[in-house]
């Protein structure tokens, strides 16, 4: 069991003997309160006894303590209400960090797009490059067909012209004629095949 301490102190004149597991600074300290208490009740009741101003000096304690225990349920329920909020923006601070890194992620899942789809821009925009060059070198090819069919039936109706000749020449004409014939049978189909590929790519292309 701890020591108790003693402590002789002068309250309102009068010595006591104070013993208690308190130190003997803190024993002062509470007598000196008493006694500023009771020297204080005295100036309200000058005249009044001893016992008087103990009891005035002790309901004036003990509404100090009664406004103290007041103003610590009213501390108490205020730092009730702070964890309460404290709480809450806790959670609040979780939910927008929980917030913010999705949105890290749908940023990041938009750039990955983003990158994707130019990717996918630069492809079509090379195949669409490609295609015009084709369709290029198909307009130029059907030009040089065109500018051969010219020449082969500007030479059909030159030997036309020519079959009077003879009839040694006229053979030789007609078996030319079936040939450039054939010939431009064949140069026809391949312009129709080539127009109808021009066609196909410049509805690609378009």
């Amino acid at each position: 069991m701890e020591e108790k301490n003693r402590v002789t102190v002068k309250i309102y004149g009068q010595e006591y003997t104070i013993a208690g597991e308190k130190s003997r600074d803190h024993i002062m300290r509470v007598a000196d309160y008493v006694d500023e208490k009771m020297k204080t009740a005295e100036g309200i009741v000058p005249s009044g006894f001893a016992s008087s101003l103990a009891v005035l000096a002790a309901i004036n304690v003990a509404d100090e303590y009664f406004s103290l225990i007041e103003t610590l349920r009213e501390l108490q329920a205020r730092n009730q209400e702070l964890e309460k909020d404290a709480r809450h923006y806790v959670q609040l601070w979780d939910e927008a960090k929980k917030n913010f890194i999705q949105y890290k992620e749908d940023a990041q899942s938009s750039l990955n797009q983003k990158d994707e789809l130019q990717q996918q821009l630069s492809r079509q925009a090379m195949e669409k490059r490609d295609l015009q060059e084709r369709c290029r070198e198909l307009e130029q090819r059907c030009e040089s067909l065109k500018r051969r069919n010219e020449d082969l039936l500007r030479r059909v109706e030159a030997q036309e012209e020519d079959r009077e000749s003879g009839a040694a020449q006229v053979m030789e004409l007609e078996n030319k004629c079936r040939e450039i014939e054939a010939n431009f049978f064949d140069l026809q189909m391949e312009n129709i095949q080539l127009k109808g590929e021009l066609e196909r790519y410049k509805k690609i292309v378009e």
